[in-house]
């Protein structure tokens, strides 16, 4: 997150203003929960105006959308790169994907999918931060059934997405109610062995 000062020539453009309340509060959500951290607090942390927030965000709600909106960018491009420079083989790319996942959890700020913890936030199923947490997850289907459907002798690859699915999900809830990383080797064996068990 860049920081800036709020004078002169060093005062920030329209859209760096917009950046930083977005890092800032991507932040926050991410660290202390989206309904804990209000308003207030995100443009205290960012050092604008309430009235430049609600300039580009109307509502709490549209800024969570936009928060969510660009996890979901940087969730993507990273599967994209880990998809260009690895191995095109299915069955590798597959591991390559499991591997990334096991190191995200690895970090040291990790606390859960970002998803997964606003579901918990959030009951109504109506909630525009639900809504798009159902469409990553339908990204992240479409995404395993692509790789899934390339691997030889698979008898049904829908089912095997949707076991892959539980597998991916279950790791993660692990992984953020243990407060340790998932094993890596592992997590790869288990994927391998749905794999296997698919044939």
């Amino acid at each position: 997150m860049s920081a800036y000062t709020r004078s002169g020539a060093n005062a920030p453009t329209t859209s760096s203003v917009r950046e930083r309340i977005l890092e800032t509060a991507r932040e926050l959500f991410y660290r202390e929960g989206a309904r804990a951290v209000g308003v207030d607090t995100v443009v205290s942390r960012s050092a604008v105006a309430k009235t430049s927030l609600y300039r580009w965000f109307p509502s709490k709600d549209a800024l969570i959308v936009a928060v969510l909106e660009a996890e979901s960018r940087d969730r993507w491009a990273a599967w994209d790169e880990a998809d260009k420079h690895g191995s095109p083989q299915p069955l590798a790319r597959l591991r390559g994907h499991l591997e990334h996942i096991a190191a995200m959890t690895a970090e040291p700020a990790f606390r859960g999918c970002p998803f997964m913890n606003i579901t918990a936030e959030f009951p109504d199923p109506q909630h525009p931060a639900r809504v798009i947490t159902r469409q990553e997850e339908q990204q992240l289907r479409r995404r395993l059934l692509e790789i899934i459907g390339q691997l030889d002798g698979v008898r049904d690859a829908g089912t095997l997405t949707e076991q892959f699915m539980v597998l991916i999900f279950g790791a993660l809830a692990l992984s953020q109610s243990s407060g340790k990383a998932i094993d890596a080797a592992q997590f790869v064996a288990a994927g391998e062995a749905l794999v296997v068990g698919s044939r």
